[in-house]
C-alpha cells in the first residue's frame, strides 16, 4: 500500500478533528499506540511481533489489533481516538503471506504516536516530553527502528512511563 497525503473528513476552527493517516494502531488495554513510518518501515511487522507476545513484564494485558496501514483518528473532548478504516478492520498486511484476517478491537484511545525509523534516526536519549499533534490533541512520541529485536519491549516500556490517564 502506497503512503498517501492524510485525508481530512471534518475540520473545525483550528484543524481536523477526525483524519485517516498512514499506520498501523495496536492496543494495550485501553490504550492505543500509533505506528507510523512509510511503506516498508515496518508497521505491519512490528505490531504482528507484538501481537503475538504474551501479556508481562511489560505489558499487564495482551495486545490487541486495531487497524493496519491506514487509522482514523478522531478528536472526542480532548482524547484522541484510533479506529481502522471499514474496509480494513480485522486485517493485517503480513509480508509475504498477504493479507490475513486476525481478531480486532473498534477503538481505543492513543496514548503514544512511535514513528518508525531508520537506525541512526534513533536518538540513544531523547528529550523528555516530545509530543506531535493530531486532531488538536497532542500526543507523547517516540522514535524507533522497527526491526531492532527489541522493538516490542520498547514500545511496552514507553507505554508504561505515560500512566494511565487516556
Amino acid at each position: 500500500m502506497t503512503q498517501q497525503r492524510p485525508m481530512t473528513t471534518t475540520d473545525a476552527p483550528g484543524g481536523p478533528v477526525r483524519e485517516t493517516i498512514h499506520a498501523t494502531t495496536i492496543a494495550i488495554g485501553s490504550r492505543a499506540i500509533l505506528l507510523r513510518g512509510p511503506s516498508g518501515a515496518g508497521k505491519s511487522d512490528l505490531a504482528l511481533r507484538c501481537l503475538a507476545l504474551p501479556a508481562g513484564r511489560f505489558n499487564a494485558d495482551p495486545v490487541e489489533l486495531i487497524a493496519d496501514d491506514y487509522t482514523v483518528v478522531s478528536a472526542v473532548d480532548g482524547v484522541l481516538w484510533a479506529s481502522a478504516p471499514p474496509a480494513l478492520g480485522g486485517k493485517l498486511e503480513v509480508r509475504g503471506l498477504g493479507i490475513v484476517d486476525l481478531p480486532a478491537i473498534t477503538a481505543a484511545a492513543v496514548a503514544l504516536v512511535c514513528d518508525l525509523v531508520p537506525p541512526h534516526d534513533v536518538v540513544r536519549m531523547p528529550e523528555d516530553g516530545l509530543t506531535v499533534t493530531l486532531c488538536n490533541v497532542a500526543i507523547p512520541s517516540i522514535r524507533l527502528h522497527a526491526f531492532e529485536a527489541s522493538a516490542p519491549l520498547k514500545l511496552f516500556i514507553a507505554l508504561s512511563c505515560q500512566g494511565n490517564d487516556t
